[in-house]
């Protein structure tokens, strides 16, 4: 078996339970390839431990003969992991290095079960669906999907900005606001759920529109079928915009014209069998917690 390792924004109090993982892999035999960044990062460890795992440094470099990229951080390390697999159905595991982790939910204490699960294959691989940009001038040309969202938003020194939006050609509304996001059942619980939209189950076949401080008080969140074509039209006293798709970000001149629709393929999540996207949302929003009884 073996395995790719990507990890970004770690820092010195985690570097023993990345030292866990390698031994943990070494054990079982599986062979590990880590990004050129990570390696820089546990270099002393590993080579003082007569480990000499293999680099990759893009996505180039990962073919399928990869059964699994361990995503080793937070959900915005993993969203990162969306440009390294790309097509190439190498499924996802998150090992949760921060705070929250809607996407990496297994915690960093779950090392060890996580490496027998690979082993075993007792896992559960989530199907999730990314979204895809288009526009009529060059736009994250490298890399133009992602897991989470779109966010058409003003820049810091403009006032708010009209969105025309479309539904396959139709007109549907004019978004006065600050900005507009779009995501998929995965983002609901980003971005899309602190601006007041609805949480979504990640098999529900929809995207969610949720505008950011919209300068109408009967203006909602909506969920349409994920098999629209939206498109938007921007106006802004400002010449740029900016547009981000997950974590990358670009400023776009307001006469550029973006449409996004659901991506030709999608992306494979592990998760371990008792971490079920209900028991996730449990956990990390406390529902059903009330500290009364615990005092």
């Amino acid at each position: 078996m073996k395995v790719a390792i990507y990890g970004r924004g770690l820092d010195k109090s985690h570097t023993e339970h990345l030292f866990i993982l390698l031994q943990e892999l070494f054990q079982f035999n599986i062979k590990a390839i880590i990004h050129t960044d990570l390696l820089t990062f546990l270099q002393d460890q590993i080579f003082s431990n007569n480990i000499h795992p293999e680099v990759f440094n893009t996505h180039t470099e990962l073919d399928d003969s990869i059964e699994c990229l361990i995503s080793l951080g937070g959900d915005g390390t993993l969203l990162d992991t969306v440009t390294l697999v790309r097509n190439k159905n190498i499924p996802v595991m998150g090992i949760n290095m921060g705070r929250l982790g809607f996407l990496a939910s297994i915690g960093r204490e779950d090392l060890t079960h996580a490496v027998e699960s690979l082993v075993n294959h007792s896992y559960v691989v989530d199907e999730r669906v990314l979204i895809n940009i288009s526009a009529n001038a060059p736009l994250f040309t490298d890399a133009p999907f992602g897991l989470n969202e779109l966010v058409l938003h003003k820049r810091d020194v403009s006032p708010m900005i009209k969105i025309h939006t479309y539904l396959n050609g139709e007109f549907l509304n004019t978004y006065w606001a600050d900005g507009l996001i779009v995501s998929t059942p995965t983002g609901s619980t980003g971005y899309s759920m602190s601006c007041g939209g609805p949480i979504v189950f990640p098999d529900s076949q929809s995207f969610v529109i949720t505008p950011i401080a919209p300068h109408s008080l009967n203006v909602r969140p909506l969920i349409i079928p994920d098999n629209n074509i939206i498109s938007f039209e921007i106006e802004s006293r400002s010449d740029e915009y900016i547009c981000t798709l997950d974590a990358r970000h670009e400023l776009v001149n307001q006469k550029v014209q973006v449409s996004i629709k659901k991506e030709s393929f999608g992306i494979q999540l592990i998760r371990l069998n008792e971490n079920s996207f209900l028991q996730t949302l449990r956990t990390k929003l406390t529902w059903g917690f009330d500290k009364r009884n615990y005092q």
